[in-house]
């Protein structure tokens, strides 16, 4: 079954009215710092404000925490590893199965450029390589890896018995280096090589199709591969550019959106799909980069048109 969800703040403003409109009932969410994590009583208040506006939480979305010790190998990261596993006890005990998560060290989700004009004055971003010279390495990837290990061996029992399926997210954009920090979820082989490490039915995969194609990876043959391990999807496109990509409205890349949410049906797959970034439109800040309003919603109807034309033939 295909669920279709988009990525809202904790709190209600025109991003809640908007979604509602256009038929969005699955919230996807980070609820920090407005509300706390480790509390039951107040990610319960949190899932509450969603419920009575029409909307229920079906997964938490990014770092709901500062995770730079867990994954920097700091002191102090068994201490918040403990609260991670409070954060997904409370999860599991409030119905909410999905955690996207990633393991970027140092720099999350990146783009080189964030005012690149497009279609009819439209506002999108892009990365590249040639903005962003490489640096020498703070640590080594090997290092990450460890790190990440010590994380999964701590977490992965709890979000077990919690009912939890956490789900990576790849590391965006996929460089092996971005300012100093080693990357390490930037290829298909990175992926499997997870799987076997944590070798548990609550390790998921949040399937970012965009971001295997600019890996240089086959998304149609990965989606075929992970089927079993695919909870949530985000969909948008890229359009190639010298040294990385730009980001295209979800109708005008040179991806064939409709055909990956074919195979997911035909796969017959438990799937929960948010559009991902889009660009800035008219009468929008671009205060937050990917994540105004409006041509998420419009990527929303567009997927909403597949499903329908899909439903017909």
């Amino acid at each position: 079954m295909i669920r279709l969800g988009m990525f809202l703040p904790p709190l209600s403003d025109h991003r809640w009215k908007l979604a509602a409109q256009v038929g969005i009932r699955n919230a996807v969410c980070r609820i920090n710092p407005v509300y706390d994590p480790f509390d039951l009583k107040s990610m319960s208040a949190a899932q509450q404000g969603f419920r009575d506006a029409g909307f229920e939480i079906a997964a938490l979305e990014g770092d709901q925490f500062d995770m730079s010790r867990i994954k920097l190998g700091l002191p102090g990261r068994d201490e918040d590893l403990g609260k991670y596993r409070m954060m997904l006890r409370n999860m599991g005990k409030l119905g909410i199965h999905i955690l996207c998560y990633n393991f970027m060290a140092g720099i999350g989700w990146f783009r080189s450029r964030i005012d690149i004009p497009y279609r009819g004055g439209a506002i999108t971003s892009r990365w590249s390589r040639d903005d962003v010279p490489e640096e020498p390495l703070k640590f080594s990837h090997e290092k990450l890896w460890d790190n990440y290990a010590y994380f999964l061996k701590a977490v992965l029992p709890a979000a077990e018995e919690a009912g939890v399926v956490m789900c990576l997210h790849p590391d965006d954009p996929p460089v092996p280096e971005l300012k100093g920090y080693p990357r390490i979820f930037t290829s298909a082989p990175a992926f499997r090589r997870m799987l076997d490490l944590a070798n548990s039915p609550n390790a998921g995969i949040t399937f970012c199709a965009a971001t295997f194609r600019a890996m240089g990876e086959d998304d149609m043959v990965l989606i075929r591969e992970w089927k079993d391990k695919i909870h949530f999807v985000h969909l948008r496109d890229n359009q190639p550019v010298p040294g990385g990509f730009m980001e295209t409205f979800h109708d005008n890349g040179p991806t064939n959106l409709a055909e990956r949410i074919k195979l997911l049906s035909e796969l017959q797959m438990d799937v929960l799909i948010r559009p991902d970034h889009a660009p800035t439109m008219f009468g929008e800040n671009n205060d937050e980069p990917g994540y105004a309003a409006l041509g998420r919603i419009f990527a929303i109807g567009y997927f909403k048109g597949i499903l329908d034309s899909m439903e017909r033939t």
